[in-house]
């Protein structure tokens, strides 16, 4: 293994492990009163199981009943009494629509001294879902969505619509409790109201930005699905306390923090990055050729999440196709490196969190009879990066804060 690529898995691991909410949600509940009334807890999303067991570990017993909902293969275990469900992301499936409805059953009945602890995660647009639409339309919009290269905030503010959980109504199905809601963002800027569509949170987006977005992405639409976007959603709620934790300015500080232990000069870009893959891949790469005449050690971070559209029917994730489309940049260029990855562990539809290229890859690639324009062209990014040893695998890592890139210059 290279020197760059061992300093990559050092930065990654110290990021990701940064991210994880346990100290979070431990200063968000130790100290906290619930009063004398029951304790029902809800956590769902990819980080959802690491969530609901710090909350074990800190209340215990006070907590009466509880309900985890996260994607496949990321539960860890049992978790005192809870029940543990596993479901589809990012496309929901029955698994999502029972598996809410269980937490629907849970918090219902409630009384005014009670409080839903509520833990929430990025995932949950997929996981915690109950349909106000038949399963199939709901599965062919989120398709659609994923790729027309809709941004999250755009995909929220449709699932809203079509949802009796999303958009603050989860909320008002809780009431008279009170609903204690911890939420580990993964959207930039942090708006509480998107963060898996806010089942918990007043909805800033209106009938008229949902109907935007239908008429920018020529989105097809049934009669039931138009007649549900002329519904408002919940504007106020007073019966909810929250509380946002992690983001990716944690994922981009602790990656700085670690590649300034291992000798390079750490400059954060942005925390907000948002354009295609491909664009930011090529930035990056661009940025190494002009910091590399410097002649110093510097580390090039990016915290946000891109989107990629899909043009194409390969194999491969946002974070893949950036790392790839920086390879013809830094080709060439000893001491160089770009990677990406996402802090939940995966990206796209893919085992991998994320791609690695530096300046051998295309040349690896060419000799395999890899021509990477043509791959990216049919969104293959996968595959091209798993011949060359490029691919980034960490698991399901229990946390979900955007994605963070990174380009290495060690000249």
């Amino acid at each position: 293994m290279s020197k760059l690529r061992q300093d990559a898995d050092a930065i990654i691991q110290a990021a990701i492990t940064a991210a994880q909410p346990d100290e979070a949600v431990r200063k968000a509940l130790e100290g906290r009163n619930f009063g004398s009334g029951r304790v029902v807890l809800v956590a769902a999303g990819k980080g959802a199981w690491q969530m609901a067991n710090a909350a074990s570990r800190i209340l215990g017993s006070r907590i009466d009943t509880g309900i985890v909902i996260t994607k496949y293969d990321h539960s860890k275990g049992p978790i005192a009494n809870f029940t543990i469900r596993e479901a589809g992301h990012p496309i929901p499936d029955e698994n999502s629509f029972t598996a809410t409805q269980q937490a629907l059953d849970l918090v219902s009945g409630l009384t005014v001294q009670d409080t839903v602890l509520f833990l929430l995660s990025g995932g949950g647009s997929a996981l915690f879902e109950k349909p106000l639409i038949p399963a199939a339309d709901l599965e062919e919009l989120t398709h659609n969505l994923l790729v027309c290269g809709a941004d999250i905030v755009e995909i929220n503010t449709l699932r809203k619509r079509f949802s009796g959980v999303k958009g603050g109504r989860f909320a008002q199905l809780c009431a008279p409790a009170h609903v204690v809601s911890i939420v580990l963002s993964d959207i930039l800027g942090d708006p509480l109201d998107m963060i898996a569509s806010g089942p918990a949170y007043p909805d800033s987006s209106t009938c008229a930005q949902a109907k935007e977005i239908v008429q920018k992405y020529h989105l097809p639409m049934t009669e039931q699905m138009l007649a549900l976007l002329e519904q408002e959603t919940p504007k106020a709620l007073d019966n909810v306390e929250t509380q946002i934790t992690g983001s990716v300015r944690q994922l981009c500080a602790a990656a700085a923090a670690t590649a300034r232990t291992l000798g390079y000069e750490p400059l954060i870009l942005t925390d907000c990055l948002s354009c295609e893959a491909r664009e930011a891949g090529v930035f990056l790469a661009n940025m190494v050729r002009y910091q590399r005449t410097a002649g110093r050690r510097i580390a090039l971070i990016a915290g946000g999440e891109t989107v990629v559209h899909l043009t194409g029917h390969g194999k491969g994730g946002r974070n893949q196709e950036l790392a790839l489309a920086a390879a013809p940049g830094i080709a060439g260029l000893d001491g160089c490196a770009v990677f990406s990855v996402g802090s939940d562990g995966t990206d796209g539809p893919t085992d991998a969190a994320g791609g690695f290229v530096d300046s051998t890859t295309q040349a690896a690639l060419k000799a395999q009879g890899c021509d990477i324009f043509a791959t990216l062209a049919d969104n293959d990014a996968y595959h091209a990066l798993q011949k060359c040893n490029g691919l980034i695998i960490t698991g399901p890592t229990g946390t979900n804060v955007n994605d963070v890139s990174v380009a290495l210059v060690r000249a």
